[in-house]
């Protein structure tokens, strides 16, 4: 086994549990436990300023708690959200690839912003051409029902 190797693998192994532990993580944050849980930890910390005569320090434990969790949990939930957007577009992407939907827009979460934004002009305009197509043949139906009862009666 090549140096090399040994990296990629260790890279992937981090890789593997990072995604693991975030995806753990986003799962308990997300859990009435655990806001329960962080509304005591307030609760405690206000109720025992009186002890510590809302001293700086008291402050400072809050501060500082609350900022390294929120830091900490930007990147965990950032990771599952990456991952679920991931896994949403290969779903998507399949969907489209077996269904009758035009295979050309698999991929386009690719695009720049005026690539994306123009494509969704572009469906909206062919959108609106095919409810106005609709709307011709149904008016052309009545009128040809119509014409028919007249022609019977």
């Amino acid at each position: 086994m090549s140096s090399g190797n040994a990296a990629g693998e260790k890279a992937h192994g981090a890789t593997k549990f990072f995604g693991e532990l975030a995806n753990r993580t986003s799962q308990a944050a997300g859990r009435a436990s655990t806001f329960m849980l962080a509304a005591a930890v307030v609760i405690v910390w206000a109720v025992s300023g009186p002890l510590f005569d809302f001293s700086d320090t008291w402050q400072l434990v809050i501060n500082t708690g609350t900022t390294i969790v929120t830091f900490l949990m930007v990147f965990l939930i950032q990771n599952s959200q990456n991952r679920d957007s991931a896994a949403i577009q290969v779903k998507l992407d399949e969907l489209i690839r077996v269904g009758s939907a035009r295979n050309s827009l698999v991929g386009i979460e690719h695009l720049t912003d005026e690539e994306l934004e123009d494509l969704r002009r572009k469906c909206e305009a062919r959108a609106k051409a095919e409810k106005s197509g609709e709307e011709t043949v149904k008016a052309t139906g009545r009128k040809a029902r119509h014409v028919a009862e007249r022609a019977v009666d």
